[in-house]
């Protein structure tokens, strides 16, 4: 089995909140070496550090400046999570990283779009779902949109599409031989992510007010519902098989409902009537009937539920399967595992209890397999900080 894909590559990522972090560890879990800079003597509350090490930067100073600089020669990726100007602000745009380092590419994550009518305003997920016209799809009829969490913009429409961009920017070096900066706000992201929901604005399927459509809690047999034991099953039998199998189940079968499944007219009276059938039987009895099925019914299970189940899917693994260079493993598990489960180990918590990583923590390690350095040879540390003392030799890049 051959290493992780991005074995080799070289990450620096400026501390951040969540979306910047998040690409970081999606780069991290399939092999880059991410290096973090962080304030020194200034502890980080980022919990999404699997697979990174840390330095701690005055980037103030110039002194702290110099050993940032003389590590951009060595990297090849470095992620900007901060608002538009501080990078500027600090002597290092990119303008500045590209001369210095013409090969590296910088991934920039902003929540607003940098050339639009918010872009000088603070954010956050919710404010950036709003502005793209997601948050407005999200909630129940006659209720105030509701934002799912963090979910949708600082990590779907956030980090992962920031990660794609860098993987892009990434195959294009092999073709140049240069690298450029990658743009990515949580604005753009979310709104491509909608972009199903957004072109059905205009068809059957979504052309009416919020939670009375098809796949937003509109439809009877595409919704949640209560048990007896106050826990929650998932319908999603849209199709007429998996309907017709899903009615065998409730015992509702022979009523003519399959016949008039579709005739809107029909929902109150159907959504209710499988309130009242569901809440009969506890979550484990429903699904005792109706797992192994193609009824499209499921069980709502929580993460507490989850953690140590690994019968239930509660083995957390990396988010897509290379067969034969997998990503690094999130959860522990022998050595002869499927490859879709990660190459090693796995780490502490495996992946439902994050770590905190202090400034510095890892730091060294991580400069000598980069470098070769040494501290007190080529770095020393002042006052919490990496500093430089002279400056070490080049490393060719792996892509």
């Amino acid at each position: 089995m051959a290493a992780p894909v991005l074995s080799g590559i070289h990450v620096l990522e400026f501390g951040g909140l969540a979306p910047a972090p998040f690409a970081g560890l999606l780069l991290a879990d399939n092999g880059a070496s991410v290096l973090r800079i962080d304030r020194p003597n200034s502890p980080s509350s980022d919990l999404l550090t699997r697979h990174k090490c840390s330095v701690a930067i005055d980037l103030k100073s110039a002194s702290g400046l110099q050993f940032l600089k003389s590590l951009l020669p060595h990297a090849d990726i470095l992620l900007d999570p901060f608002r538009p100007g501080v990078l500027e602000r600090l002597g290092l745009g990119p303008d500045v990283l590209l001369r210095i380092n013409p090969r590296l590419i910088i991934g920039r994550m902003t929540g607003f779009r940098r050339d639009g009518k918010y872009r000088d305003m603070a954010g956050h997920d919710i404010n950036y779902l709003a502005v793209s016209g997601a948050l407005a799809l999200l909630g129940r009829k006659g209720e105030k949109p509701y934002a799912p969490g963090n979910i949708l913009g600082d990590f779907a429409g956030g980090g992962a599409v920031l990660f794609q961009g860098l993987l892009l920017a990434l195959l294009e070096r092999q073709r140049s031989g240069r690298g450029q900066v990658v743009e990515a706000n949580m604005v753009d992201g979310s709104a491509y992510l909608a972009t199903f929901p957004r072109t059905a604005l205009k068809t059957p399927m979504w052309d009416r007010a919020r939670g009375e459509n098809v796949l937003d809690g509109g439809c009877p047999y595409y919704d949640t519902y209560e048990t007896r034991d106050g826990k929650y099953m998932a319908v999603g039998a849209l199709e007429p098989q998996f309907f017709a199998r899903l009615i065998k189940g409730l015992g509702l079968a022979g009523r003519g409902i399959e016949e008039t499944r579709e005739d809107r007219g029909t929902w109150p009276h159907m959504k209710k009537l499988f309130e009242e059938r569901f809440r009969e039987k506890t979550r484990s009895e429903w699904e005792a009937v109706f797992d192994g099925t193609d009824a499209c019914c499921t069980p709502v299970l929580d993460f507490s539920e989850l953690e140590n189940n690994t019968s239930r899917e509660g083995d957390q693994r990396p988010a897509v399967t290379l067969r034969a260079t997998p990503s690094l493993a999130i959860s522990k598990g022998v050595p002869s595992r499927d490859a879709s489960t990660g190459q090693g180990p796995g780490v502490e918590g495996e992946g439902y209890r994050g770590a905190p990583l202090a400034p510095g923590e890892g730091g060294e390690k991580a400069l000598e397999e980069w470098l070769g350095w040494k501290r007190g040879k080529q770095f020393e540390i002042r006052n919490g900080g990496f500093v430089t003392l002279h400056q070490g030799g080049g490393r060719e890049s792996k892509l």
